[in-house]
């Protein structure tokens, strides 16, 4: 089993930034890539960001540009910033990570294990 606790969440300004973080523990020797997925009151859960183990990165046409995701695999961790925040991007953000990379059905319902989420609002 694998646990992923996100914090870095809050309220920001459009046009602002916020760093999110994602903590891996138990089972994480499992894990190749993680990802960040994002759900707004209303929509289906979409895909936002991942990165493999050796640092290969894939981003959602939304958000490229603007996010950044990096992990520190000493820490078993991962991070999300975000930059030019818009109101569009407001919603729950969920950590996620599995063993393989982020294709195909994954793409959409990403592996087994999730955070919590952690509410993100950007307002106009």
């Amino acid at each position: 089993q694998v646990q992923l606790v996100e914090s870095g969440g809050g309220l920001v300004q459009s046009g602002g930034s916020l760093r999110l973080s994602c903590a891996a523990s138990g089972s994480i020797f499992t894990i190749n890539a993680m990802g960040w997925f994002r759900q707004a009151p209303g929509d289906e859960r979409e895909f936002v960001a991942s990165i493999t183990s050796n640092s290969a990165t894939k981003y959602a046409a939304s958000v490229k540009g603007r996010f950044t995701i990096s992990r520190d695999n000493a820490k078993n961790t991962v991070y999300l910033q975000m930059n030019s925040l818009k109101p569009e991007d407001t919603a729950v953000y969920y950590c996620n990570a599995g063993p393989g990379t982020y294709g195909g059905n994954y793409y959409y319902k990403g592996y087994d294990y999730w955070g919590q989420g952690t509410q993100v609002t950007v307002s106009s």
